[in-house]
């Protein structure tokens, strides 16, 4: 009779403390906003706090085990040659961008106490496993990599824009052929925040297929 009681003692110890990490990832996935990088200021993580923030980029689910995505950091001392590359893929869009506007692009290279630029490889490994497989892991990754840096009390960013394709960025991060350069991540203490945007119900997102019907609105 007591080992059963122990054993119900266990799983009752075991649900609960199964119930308390769902409200937990609950609460954090929840609590992830982006904060755009001019209203992030310092500190920003440390070199443990980074470490953690890039680890949880690994647990991303990664079809093939191809890793076909990395983050490449952007330090503080090359902050100035990102910015020049910014205003030459103005240039590249428009040569007649003023120098007002080139400082405009050029200023961007140095919000945000982090920031890395994530990258995606659409050909390395397996060709069967398609480039849009690998975009979602990659997408995979740098939610995680969010939720840790919220996890933390870190505000966090993506940003793209047209400079992502541009001959001057593709050089100055040395990419290969076959990769693309998919965001800009931003992190950093929050100095300020816009109001939560509301967020879609599920019945907004989701359908269930029913045979001979197509897909119909899904009720929980």
């Amino acid at each position: 009779m007591r080992h059963i009681h122990s054993q119900d003692h266990a799983q009752t110890q075991a649900a609960a403390a199964q119930a308390s990490t769902a409200e937990l990832v609950s609460a954090l996935v929840q609590a992830r906003q982006t904060i755009l990088p001019k209203r992030l200021g310092g500190p920003g993580p440390d070199a443990a706090q980074l470490q953690a923030i890039l680890a949880a980029a690994g647990h991303a689910p990664d079809h093939g085990c191809l890793l076909p995505w990395r983050f490449i950091l952007v330090p503080q001392q090359a902050r100035a040659a990102l910015g020049d590359a910014f205003a030459q893929a103005l240039l590249e869009r428009d040569p007649l961008a003023t120098a007002d506007q080139q400082e405009q692009a050029r200023e961007k290279a140095f919000r945000a106490p982090v920031l890395l630029l994530a990258v995606v490889d659409e050909q390395c490994g397996d060709p069967e496993i398609t480039p849009s497989e690998r975009m979602v892991s990659a997408g995979c990754a740098v939610q995680n990599l969010l939720l840790m840096a919220t996890a933390q009390g870190f505000g966090s960013a993506l940003t793209s824009g047209k400079a992502l394709h541009s001959h001057a960025l593709r050089t100055l991060f040395a990419l290969r052929g076959s990769e693309r350069a998919l965001c800009f991540v931003s992190l950093g203490s929050v100095v300020s925040r816009k109001p939560v945007r509301p967020r879609p119900m599920p019945a907004h997102y989701i359908g269930t297929l029913v045979p001979g019907q197509g897909v119909q609105p899904w009720t929980s």
